[in-house]
């Protein structure tokens, strides 16, 4: 302790010692001490001489600080201090007065070099990414502040360590969940420069569920009114969004969006923002646009402008945006917010045609917005910004454009004058004296006309009123007018800009142009001259608009084809200077600018030369102009049919894309069709299976009942077996009855089977003697048919004679079974009254014996002839089911040759048509024709022997 008194400036006799002596004392103190309190105090005086000494500290005490954090990691103090004096040296955010001290000893860029020698050995940035993730205060917050001060010096460098370290990324994440504010918010710092132009490393950042921790903090600071927290994160936010699709995808996957709709939400008192409100709105606007940016895939942006819509985003931002009191900037950019949002979404510029201002009378916001741009009170960069929304509004937006076009044509304008429409703004801003209103209105009116060739040929009704009592001039005849007064170049500019995008692919238009007379030579004139370099791109507009009066002339004016207007150009200007001159376009420094991006964003009102849009059409016409030029006529005229060809290969093309179209939606439909009914397929044979196992159930059961029902009549059987009585003559007798009974029923069902017969085979005769006029061949069956019918006939009268027979001897049993039942009656009270007559008793008994004998006798020969009758009945049946064959054969034969006749009818009228009109044709041409009864006669003839060969065959 008494060397640190000394080092730290302490009562001494001798000399002072220098900085650089004391550092080497505490460097050696920090090596050579085996105590660790005097290793932490000496290093802690480095410490405090790491800001005023930092290249000497920097030089002689790294390594050992580096093998402190190396060895000492129990103690968390010397491990802080070691951190805290690394960040000194290595990082440049020291004060300014001690940075006006040092001013003269720093060498230049001190902090990277340091920075250099420390992470050259990587292993220092692994030690470190395990120190960040230390709990304790004092080592992970400084940890914290040097690795951000290395990612700021060398960043590249040490984003390739930290992605190639095991979990390295991951370990800096936890970092957001810290519940210390300090170290959470310098964790979104360290984020902020990890993340910077590092695509995989901001992929996994994405993936460690960066965004739902960083909405949660902004949530929790308090949207746009929170403090510089929420600034930071919003930074973070768009190094991890801008330009890196997959996590721009991610972040629209997770329903991200959604949570940024209460950023948005201001109230009614917009007064009075502070300048980090203001930022942070500024920034939240800016996030939005990196999702929509037009440089993005069309598909993500086109994803991200449908969810912003359907989640209120948009609405949200067009309330700011007609909103009172918002800072001048914050309105700039929520129109160019806006503008993405809209641009090229059908759906979303739908809504914002239908935004109203909250004036009176309401007023849409489209006509508001064209307002500020047409007023030169307005700022610039808000002028821009509404010409830039307009352009976003029309972009891919037919329906928008004729909108536009429509508030100028005479049908449509409002009579009245009470309210201002979009297009008398656009003509104000035309033709008013302000050079930028007029280049600004002719940029969007070109963009109203833009691939639209429907549009352009309406504009060409619209008619001005110049002044009172000359009579109306056309829109296009103004232009060409203003052009040739000579104004400021920016007006000309934009008039040349918005004729040459009115004439591409529009020849009607170029007929219209072409049929001033003044307009050929005030080109011609204005390109031949040669003037300073302010006029050299007029030269060269006007150079394109005569090409695309060439390369898009019908040759429908006399005076003015391609071959005469070519070789105007030879005579007057000549063909190398005319491309020279056309060259003058692309080769402008204002025109490579603009061809970078949509939005038009120009450093003052004086570079506002082109349109994005326009720079297209330039690249696309300044070759084919350029060969159009040097094409002969015969070229022309294969050009043309080229053209023509081309055109009906296209309507085809067109055609069948329709086609293939509409089957893919029947296909669609089909493939609906077939899932429906596979599903329907499905649930019923689920059902079918249910049924079958039902059925299978209900089986099993019936077979258990019919098992144990016929176990029952078995025993009911064997049971009644043994209550046999002597009485066996009355039970037999009951037997007999019974047996009867069922005789007289059988005899009965085969009577009704025999008349039923006879019924068949009577109309079966009818039948076949209604059809016996038919054919010889049907004759010859029926005969068959008769002869078999009356062997059947005579069959069954034998059938009947023996049924009588049955009928006498069933009447006959009948009779002694009455005359039984007498006798039984009479002998029961005999055996009763007097036991002694025995004999009269046997007597009985034998005769009815033998009668039941004879009965049963009877009884079997009737069973025979039942079986007799039924082979009979059964013959019987197989004759007729042949019969009604044959019947049903017939009348197949008899049905086809009517429809043969038919045909033949039909043959017959169809060339006495023929005939008739042959017939008047002759007599037209002067040819002599038979009568029609000769005709008629030698048709009859024909007939009868058609008829005669029929006969014969």
């Amino acid at each position: 302790m008494n060397f640190l008194r000394g080092v730290m400036g302490g009562p001494s006799a001798g000399p002072q010692p220098s900085g650089a002596d004391t550092i080497q004392k505490l460097c050696d103190r920090v090596a050579s001490s085996t105590l660790l309190d005097d290793r932490r105090d000496a290093v802690r005086a480095l410490k405090s001489l790491s800001k005023k000494y930092r290249l000497e500290v920097g030089i002689q005490a790294m390594e050992h600080l580096i093998h402190v954090l190396q060895t000492d990691r129990s103690d968390s103090e010397i491990i802080g201090y070691a951190l805290d004096t690394l960040y000194n040296v290595i990082s440049n955010d020291l004060e300014e007065e001690e940075q006006e001290e040092n001013l003269a000893k720093q060498v230049d860029d001190l902090g990277s070099q340091f920075t250099e020698i420390f992470i050259k050995q990587q292993e220092n940035v692994t030690l470190l990414l395990t120190l960040v993730e230390e709990f304790d205060f004092h080592v992970r917050w400084p940890g914290v502040k040097l690795l951000t001060s290395l990612l700021k010096q060398q960043g590249p460098q040490v984003q390739q360590i930290i992605l190639v370290s095991p979990m390295g990324v991951s370990r800096l994440m936890d970092l957001l969940a810290d519940s210390r504010e300090v170290i959470r918010n310098d964790g979104v710092l360290l984020l902020q420069q990890l993340t910077k132009s590092n695509a995989a490393i901001q992929k996994i950042v994405a993936f460690e569920n960066a965004f739902e921790r960083l909405l949660d903090i902004i949530t929790e600071e308090g949207n746009s009114d929170g403090g510089i927290v929420v600034e930071d994160c919003l930074l973070l936010l768009q190094n991890l969004l801008k330009n890196n699709n997959s996590n721009q995808n991610f972040f629209k996957e997770g329903s991200y969006i959604q949570r940024m709709k209460p950023w948005f939400e201001v109230g009614d008192d917009n007064c009075g923002w502070s300048a980090q409100k203001v930022t942070n709105l500024h920034l939240m606007l800016q996030l939005v646009r990196v999702l929509v940016s037009p440089t993005n895939p069309p598909g993500a942006t086109s994803s991200c402008q449908k969810a912003m819509f359907h989640c209120g985003l948009l609405q949200q931002l067009c309330t700011i945006l007609m909103a009172t009191g918002v800072p001048a900037d914050i309105l700039t950019e929520t129109i160019n917010t806006v503008s993405e949002v809209i641009r090229g979404c059908q759906t979303n510029q739908d809504y914002f045609a239908s935004v109203n201002a909250p004036s009176n009378p309401p007023r849409p916001a489209i006509v508001v917005l064209l307002m500020s741009m047409v007023n030169e009170r307005q700022p610039f960069v808000l002028r821009c910004a509404v010409l830039y929304c307009f352009q976003c509004f029309l972009y891919k937006n037919q329906k928008g454009q004729g909108e536009i076009v429509s508030t100028l044509l005479p049908s449509t304008i409002d009579a009245t004058g009470n309210s201002v429409s979009a297009g008398q703004l656009l003509c104000g801003g035309l033709f008013s004296t302000d050079s930028l209103s007029n280049w600004c209105a002719a940029v969007a009116l070109a963009h109203a006309l833009q691939e639209n060739a429907t549009l352009k040929e309406q504009l060409l009704r619209v008619q001005l009123a110049t002044s009172i009592g000359n009579p109306p001039v056309s829109l296009l005849q103004q232009c060409t007018n203003i052009l040739s007064q000579g104004s400021k170049v920016q007006t000309r500019v934009g008039l040349l800009m918005l004729l040459c995008t009115w004439l591409s692919n529009c020849s009607i238009a170029v007929t219209h142009f072409l049929h001033n007379p003044a307009n050929v030579p005030f080109l011609t004139g204005q390109i031949a001259e040669n003037l300073g370099e302010e006029e050299q791109l007029v030269q060269g507009l006007c150079a394109l608009l005569l090409g695309i009066s060439i390369y898009y002339n019908d040759n429908s004016l006399e005076n003015y084809r391609k071959e005469k207007l070519k070789q105007l150009i030879e005579k007057r200007i000549g063909r190398e200077n005319f491309i020279e001159k056309l060259g003058f376009i692309s080769k402008h420094e204002l025109y490579s600018r603009a061809a970078q991006k949509p939005q038009p964003s120009f450093s003052s009102p004086d570079h506002m030369m082109f349109d994005h849009e326009f720079t297209k059409l330039v690249k696309e016409l300044e070759g084919v102009i350029s060969k159009a030029i040097y094409k002969s006529s015969e070229e022309d005229k294969k050009e043309e049919e080229v053209k023509k060809t081309l055109e009906q290969h296209d309507n085809i093309v067109t055609h069948y894309k329709k086609v293939i179209r509409e089957q893919d939606q029947e296909l669609e439909e089909l493939k609906q069709r077939i899932n429906t009914l596979t599903s329907q397929n499905e649930q019923l044979q689920a059902t079918v299976t249910q049924q079958v196992s039902q059925i299978q159930q209900h089986k099993d059961q019936y077979n258990l009942l019919k098992v144990q029902l016929g176990k029952d009549t078995q025993h009911h059987n064997s049971h009644s077996d043994t209550f046999q009585v002597n009485g066996i003559q009355t039970e037999e007798v009951s037997k007999l009855k019974e047996e009867l009974e069922e005789w007289k029923n059988k005899h009965e069902l085969l009577l009704g089977q025999l008349r039923e017969k006879d019924s068949v085979i009577e109309k079966l005769n009818s039948s076949q003697l209604e059809m016996g006029t038919t054919e010889q061949s049907s004759q010859t069956i029926k005969s068959a048919g008769l002869e078999h019918n009356s062997e059947l006939q005579k069959e069954l009268e034998m059938l009947r004679s023996q049924i009588q027979l049955q009928a006498a001897e069933i009447s006959k049993l009948q009779m002694e079974n009455q005359k039984l039942q007498v006798m039984n009656a009479t002998a029961d009270p005999v055996l009763g009254d007097s036991g002694a007559t025995a004999a009269t008793s046997s007597e009985l008994e034998a005769r009815l014996e033998q009668e039941i004998k004879e009965l049963k006798s009877e009884v079997k020969a009737l069973s025979e002839e039942k079986e007799s009758l039924k082979q009979h009945l059964d013959s019987s049946s197989s004759t007729v089911a042949i019969l009604q064959d044959e019947k049903s054969k017939l009348q197949r034969e008899v049905a086809e040759s009517k429809k043969e006749q038919d045909d033949l009818l039909v043959l017959l009228a169809d060339q006495d048509q023929k005939i008739s009109a042959l017939k008047i044709k002759l007599k037209d041409l002067g040819v002599p024709v038979e009568d029609e009864d000769d005709i008629e006669s030698g048709d009859q003839g024909d007939e009868d022997e058609d008829g005669d060969e029929d006969e014969q065959d």
